[in-house]
């Protein structure tokens, strides 16, 4: 019988966690959680794995050991991780954040996906899917480190997902545009806060390409808005 793993990197993040509880409802024979914040423990079908800085080769190797890849298992990774720095133009812009934006957005991620790639080889195969944004898909003004470090990773996830075609391996990301979180909602128009996407929708969509997995590959999904809920005027 095949068995379904899950992994999910920043489970604590406002993201991560409206994700979290949608893959625990998923039916994985295992979840392995992995964030910064989280302490170290398991239970019947959960592993819980504190990570350090996933932008340092060796931490990403580290984080990866517990899950043993083998076949007649089939491996899903989810990552939410990335960091936001806007309202700059280039010239108000430090180096330092130029190297904060491209390694928390790509190298971080690059490193999970070299280690997780590993893995599916020695595996019946898997999928990937990564938080890119909208902003990687044009140039905005003070976003512009911000949508081109957002940008190296979906160029990373296509070019990836070329790679996977041999091993069973596809790759894809999402790019949201303002996904309905407490800190976004502290700043949106109220009337803006039901077309906002919220995370336990996002993960269910994630779900939905893993459940096609073999032929969904190399795709940037933009998650921009969603319609307002028209049943509520039915009733």
């Amino acid at each position: 019988m095949i068995k379904k793993e899950a992994l999910l990197f920043g489970c604590k993040g406002a993201l991560g966690s409206g994700v979290t509880e949608v893959f625990r409802n998923a039916g994985f024979d295992r979840l392995y959680l992995f964030d910064i914040n989280l302490e170290e423990g398991s239970t019947a079908n959960e592993v819980w794995i504190k990570t350090g800085d996933l932008s340092d080769a060796v931490n990403a190797e580290k984080a990866f050991e517990a899950v043993e890849p083998g076949q007649g298992r089939l491996l899903f990774l989810f990552s939410t991780l990335g960091g936001f720095i806007g309202g700059k133009n280039i010239e108000e812009t430090t180096a330092e954040e130029v190297s904060r934006l491209i390694s928390t957005n790509y190298l971080t991620n690059f490193n999970i996906l070299k280690e997780f790639k590993k893995k599916v080889m020695a595996s019946s195969g898997g999928s990937a899917m990564f938080t890119s944004a909208y902003s990687a898909f044009s140039g905005e003004a003070g976003r512009a480190v911000y949508g081109a470090s957002k940008a190296a990773l979906s160029h990373l996830v296509e070019a990836v997902a070329e790679e996977g075609r041999e091993y069973g391996f596809s790759v894809n990301a999402i790019a949201p545009y303002i996904l309905d979180t407490p800190a976004n909602r502290e700043w949106i128009d109220p009337d803006l806060i039901e077309t906002l996407i919220k995370p336990s929708e996002t993960g269910r969509f994630i779900l939905s390409v893993f459940d096609n997995y073999n032929f969904i590959s190399g795709n940037i999904f933009k998650l921009k808005y969603r319609f307002r809920d028209i049943t509520t005027d039915l009733k």
